[in-house]
């Protein structure tokens, strides 16, 4: 058996890869280890976004907690960035969200979260699947009055939804907004925030059934949006992830915003207020070039990560930085939460819209961005660390790089998850670097097969 986590929880097809046995387990191990030095009775925080394996895998976990004597709360379809909140503001001693994220229904993931809020460093992931693989040799199960229960929460929806407001309390009365929310986690938060803070919201892929999320919509899928915002002239569009840990926005001539340039846009805001801390914003290798030059023009520094949240918000906590994420749309406010923060991410842009009175297609100029091109060579696993080995990839990566030096960049990496080798280039002529980029990926998929 390969490593159960990958860089966010433990994900798979439900009831084939991740069944409710696996469930049932992790949440044995799981409530265990994060709760093994207390002296008292432990308790989890559960939440699920929409999706139908929800149910199953969820009261699967939630028994498998209990059979170690931990008691739950199930606050039931919540976004993660909720549960990572009211795990901290409830003292529990972790959280645990069912989710899938971004991905198609037939898939689910079970990520944990300690009493603080943060998701677990590998150390403690290790340590959960190590007790599941030796059967939790060692672990007492209880009995009678020592057996974990169950207490059912449905208004935390509603702290959460009160916690975005009172972190970015911006009047929205007069802004018509936009926003798709994926048939997922923020089908009703994202939606009742934004009414309670006086927008006009015209709501679409709000009404999940279990088997739609982030089907054709959501922040994967942007062009429905995109129309709409166009066509209700709205001046602003949102779009979330199936659990809402992302955004991506579109302005009012229905582009795209990204992460990169939602970064941008309320990073210098930010500064301007004083409340960017350390003067710096934590991005990953892969944000574009054109948010790089934006932070060098406007006195920013930029901490680059490797690609993953997990990256960059430990990046944030070593340097106590106050905003980073990745171009995807997850951004982290960490004044604010401990994770990525779809809501919360809204709610900062329309502030600066508001407060600054420029529309977002204005906005959304401080940073140009250069195009890129990503392809990837298929490698053996077991190669794809190796590529610079081989002179005759290093010396054509070498003269690639001398050629878009001062207007592009070639960022090589291999996957962390699957036997490729990503080739990146980014300049100014899509044409170009798309041609560089295939003819290099086709050279490292040649010479290391």
């Amino acid at each position: 058996m390969g490593r159960l986590f990958g860089t966010d929880g433990v994900r798979g097809v439900a009831n084939e890869e991740l069944t409710p046995l696996l469930a049932m387990q992790l949440g044995q191990a799981g409530a265990y280890v994060l709760t093994k030095e207390n002296e008292h009775r432990p308790t989890i925080m559960v939440g699920c976004d929409t999706r139908i394996s929800g149910d199953m895998l969820a009261n699967a976990l939630m028994s498998g907690a209990c059979s170690v004597g931990a008691n739950v709360i199930y606050v039931g379809v919540l976004p993660t960035p909720a549960v990572a909140y009211l795990t901290r503001k409830y003292k529990v001693d972790a959280g645990v969200v069912i989710s899938a994220s971004h991905n198609p229904v037939e898939f689910n993931g079970i990520k944990f979260f300690d009493g603080n809020g943060y998701k677990l460093p590998d150390s403690l992931e290790d340590e959960i699947e190590e007790l599941i693989k030796n059967g939790m040799r060692g672990v007492k199960f209880p009995t009678g009055p020592r057996v974990g229960k169950i207490k059912y929460r449905t208004d935390a929806r509603e702290e959460y939804i009160n916690h975005a407001i009172r972190a970015v309390n911006v009047d929205l009365h007069g802004m018509k907004i936009v926003v798709d929310c994926a048939e997922g986690a923020s089908h009703y938060t994202s939606v009742e925030a934004l009414k309670e803070l006086g927008a006009e919201v015209i709501a679409i892929h709000n009404n999940p059934d279990g088997t739609n999320i982030n089907a054709n919509c959501g922040s994967t899928h942007m062009e429905e949006l995109q129309a709409r915002v166009v066509f209700e002239k709205a001046q602003v569009g949102l779009a979330f992830d199936g659990d809402a840990d992302r955004l991506l926005a579109v302005d009012e001539r229905g582009n795209i915003v990204d992460g990169d340039q939602i970064m941008a846009i309320v990073g210098n805001y930010m500064k301007s207020q004083g409340k960017l801390k350390q003067n710096t914003i934590v991005a990953t290798v892969m944000s574009n070039l054109g948010f790089f030059l934006m932070a060098k023009a406007n006195g920013i520094e930029v901490e680059q990560t490797k690609v993953g949240d997990r990256y960059v918000l430990e990046r944030m906590k070593e340097i106590g930085a106050s905003l980073g994420g990745e171009q995807s749309g997850h951004v982290i406010f960490l004044d604010e939460n401990t994770t990525g923060d779809g809501l919360l991410s809204a709610l900062h842009v329309l502030q600066v819209v508001v407060e600054t009175g420029k529309p977002l297609s204005e906005l959304a100029e401080i940073m140009e961005v250069m195009p890129q091109a990503l392809v990837n060579a298929k490698v053996p696993n077991h190669k794809k660390e190796k590529y610079m080995e081989y002179p005759e990839i290093a010396d054509e990566i070498a003269k690639i790089s001398d050629r878009f030096a001062g207007e592009g960049r070639v960022l090589i990496r291999p996957s962390g998850t699957e036997p490729l080798v990503r080739v990146m280039i980014e300049g100014k002529d899509k044409k170009q670097i798309e041609a560089e980029a295939k003819r290099l990926a086709e050279l490292i998929q040649d010479i290391l097969f």
